[in-house]
């Protein structure tokens, strides 16, 4: 039976701000000093958690692959880069500046910032106080800092705004070094800086963030062809993979008045956010636009020569690129869910075992040392096997609960009976049923256990298209 059609839920995002807070998966930055705008620190379930997304997409897009390789570039690169690329002259956003509170906004974010506070969207006037604005006027969002000790024009460069570009000056350094023939790919994991001028709604839009990237060079007349699989391919990883809703997510292609001037094509995959629907990752034909201008601001040849036409030309390159702070709130997003059971609310994070910070925890009943010394002995013989955490602290019932809010797909409960049977119960998360199990067998339960959490969370995933 298909999901009702979604809808957004504005409560949600302030009570994940405070679900993460509470259980460490984020904090604000230096927060003892006041934190400091659209930065954020990830505490220990938070890392775990960007470890899976990050190994979840490289898997798919280069482990498993014949034609991806890796690579990782510097965040500082020479200035002429982003020259070349047209992020020095034309990486801007319209800034306004209110004339009372002194608030800045982007310029073509107003009626939408008006809207979220209830406030007529049709006014031009600040979203906080209904102050009058200036003219809007270019703001370059690369920041800048200097190499070497002198702060002049001469040593000013950039922290990089993308990762694309490494990729794009490193094109001919792959071809040569892994002999590779197109269609192929060049993938990047890293930090990029932009200097956002009205960032918000939680790790939503970060200044500093984590970008997953994937150029993909392929022959003129065969674009179309790569931009359509690519948009498909990476529609299937986040239901698949990572067990996000389909009916959440849509897969939006930009009007010809919308599109980027490198672009030839573009679509976004987009996800109902608590705030409404927006992009959770692009995906681009940027033609070849980077690759030609970067020959002709550098004077390097950086055409192809493929060997079985004869031709030399410059590949074209579909590009489809998303952050790892925007996947993460996603996950929680889509993930989070509230229950009363035996009539207390029950606070479930439904994560895909395969992306779980946690995917088992063991719980000895209590804190006796006859039960804590067996359980701390099992799960240090789990860890070689998954994601573990040990927990003894309160009573099993507030353990259960604290794992089920953390979204741990299975908890170990090690009990008195152990010491004669020796046998634990495995408890499931989502449908809370519980098995005994012997120790000796413990790993293939529990692996047998992921197995099914995995076809749950696919069956939750797909439930709407499939209805």
């Amino acid at each position: 039976m298909a999901e009702p059609a979604p809808t957004a839920r504005p409560d949600l995002l302030d009570t994940l701000v405070s679900l993460c807070k509470q259980r460490g998966f984020v904090f604000p930055s230096s927060e003892i000093y006041g934190g400091i705008s659209a930065l954020y620190d990830f505490g220990p379930l938070g890392v775990r958690l960007r470890r899976r997304i990050r190994d979840s997409w490289w898997r798919r897009i280069v482990d498993l692959r014949d034609d991806i390789e890796g690579i990782e570039t510097s965040i500082i690169m020479n200035p002429q880069t982003w020259v070349a690329s047209g992020h020095v002259e034309g990486f801007t956003d319209p800034l306004v500046d209110c004339t009372s509170c002194r608030r800045r906004w982007r310029a073509d974010h107003i009626a939408a910032e008006r809207a979220a506070r209830g406030k007529d969207p049709g006014l031009m006037l600040c979203p906080e106080d209904d102050g009058a604005l200036t003219e809007p006027r270019q703001f370059n969002l690369m920041f800048k800092t200097y190499v070497g000790p002198v702060e002049d024009a001469a040593a000013q460069v950039y922290l990089r705004p993308e990762t694309a570009q490494g990729m794009f000056v490193n094109f001919l350094n792959v071809v040569q070094a892994a002999r590779r023939r197109l269609p192929f790919g060049i993938a990047q994991n890293g930090r990029s800086f932009r200097n956002e001028i009205s960032p918000g709604n939680f790790i939503f839009r970060l200044r500093e963030f984590e970008q997953m990237e994937l150029e993909y060079f392929c022959a003129p007349g065969s674009d179309d062809h790569w931009f359509g699989y690519w948009c498909a391919e990476r529609l299937s990883w986040f239901v698949d993979d990572l067990g996000l809703r389909r009916v959440n997510l849509r897969l939006r292609p930009h009007g010809a008045d919308e599109l980027a001037h490198y672009a030839k094509a573009a679509s976004d995959i987009e996800y109902l956010f608590p705030f409404g629907w927006g992009e959770l990752e692009g995906i681009a034909n940027r033609t070849d636009f980077d690759l030609r201008r970067h020959q002709e601001h550098s004077g390097r040849d950086l055409s192809y020569f493929d060997a079985a036409t004869g031709e030399r030309f410059l590949p074209y390159v579909i590009e489809p690129a998303v952050g790892v702070d925007r996947i993460f709130i996603t996950l929680l997003c889509d993930a989070y869910d509230e229950e009363v059971v035996r009539g207390e609310r029950r606070v479930v994070l439904r994560l895909h075992p395969d992306v779980a910070p946690v995917q088992v925890a063991v719980l000895p009943l209590s804190k006796r040392p006859e039960l804590v010394e067996p359980a701390q002995r099992i799960e240090h013989d789990l860890r070689q096997h998954f994601a573990t955490e040990y927990d003894e602290t309160q009573s099993i019932g507030r353990r259960y609960r604290r794992q089920d809010e953390i979204g741990t797909p299975l908890a170990v409960t090690v009990d008195f009976d152990t010491l004669e049977d020796h046998a634990v119960t495995i408890r499931e998360r989502d449908g809370m049923t519980q098995v005994r199990v012997p120790v000796s067998g413990l790993v293939d339960a529990l692996r047998e256990q992921l197995t099914l959490s995995r076809a749950r969370a696919e069956q939750r995933a797909g439930a709407a298209a499939a209805g």
